[in-house]
């Protein structure tokens, strides 16, 4: 799932960082283990798919790099190792996107840097507050706890604010196609239209036409809660990475067309592959189910 770095998952807006990206000739970020040697993240856990993608395009025309510190010192380790695992998933799927440079510089007070290499020195920089023991995902989720008791079951997730620069990115290019996680619909599907009453965001809807059943999906929308992939009976549905283009992204995609199936003998809708199509009280009845061996 997507998650909004932002409204309480970090104490520093990140309307300073979108400002500092989309300005700076040279995109220079540091987490708070490293030396301070660009903008400074809380952490480098908050850096998502959709900002991720947008670092990469970025490297198109300007220079990106990433200082990290020493993560097993880190407080928010774990979230950084999923940053890592995302950011890996993207290159598999995108092999050949502009370099970004990742470079491990731990912050080490009072040692001046390389000669040669242009950085300024430690004792130049401003000197950080020692970092507090816990770090900005666990004070993001006290702080969130303290409002869920106020949100209801089927309440929207908030649209990541990086997919607002991803998108910036994606319509100054609109070309350009990136591997964006889709969702993909397998033969197996029994055109129940569960997964689209689910979807909490709208990005997966359902339109029908007598027998016939139709899934939309609006890849913008979608948040990747996976609810729809959880509550999908026969497992047809996955999040795989698509190329798409800004039209493709921000637009409507044809995802599906089938005909449901029906109990053949109360009629009921059926949500799996049963041969011959049975609900579940017509199939625990039948003498020869499963439900009664």
């Amino acid at each position: 799932m997507a998650v909004c770095p932002s409204d309480g998952f970090v104490d520093r807006s990140t309307d300073l960082l979108h400002t500092y990206l989309e300005e700076q000739g040279e995109i220079i970020l540091n987490c708070p283990q490293a030396a301070p040697l660009g903008f400074e993240i809380p952490c480098l856990g908050v850096i998502d798919g959709d900002l991720w993608l947008a670092l990469i395009h970025a490297a198109k025309e300007k220079n990106v790099v990433i200082h990290t510190g020493k993560c097993a010192e880190c407080p928010d380790k774990k979230a950084c190792a999923l940053s890592v695992k995302t950011f890996k998933a993207i290159h598999e799927s995108w092999p050949d996107h502009p370099p970004i440079v990742i470079q491990v510089s731990p912050d080490q007070p009072g040692e001046a840097a390389t000669p040669g290499t242009g950085s300024p020195s430690r004792a130049a920089l401003p000197q950080k507050e020692p970092a507090e023991k816990r770090g900005w995902r666990k004070k993001g989720w006290e702080k969130l706890e303290t409002i869920l008791p106020g949100l209801t079951a089927d309440e929207a997730y908030p649209i990541p604010r990086t997919r607002q620069l991803l998108v910036k990115r994606m319509q100054a290019y609109p070309q350009d196609k990136m591997p964006i996680p889709a969702l993909q619909v397998g033969n197996i599907c029994t055109s129940c239209g569960v997964c689209a009453a689910i979807c909490p965001q709208a990005a997966l809807t359902k339109r029908e036409n007598g027998d016939e059943l139709t899934l939309i999906y609006e890849p913008y929308k979608c948040v990747r809660c996976q609810r729809c992939v959880t509550i999908c009976n026969p497992k047809a549905l996955e999040f795989v990475p698509k190329q798409l283009s800004h039209r493709h992204y921000t637009g409507k995609i044809l995802l599906h067309k089938g005909s449901p199936k029906h109990c053949t003998r109360c009629g009921k809708l059926v949500f799996d592959n049963s041969e011959p199509p049975m609900c579940v009280a017509c199939a625990s009845s039948s003498g020869d189910s499963i439900f009664n061996a």
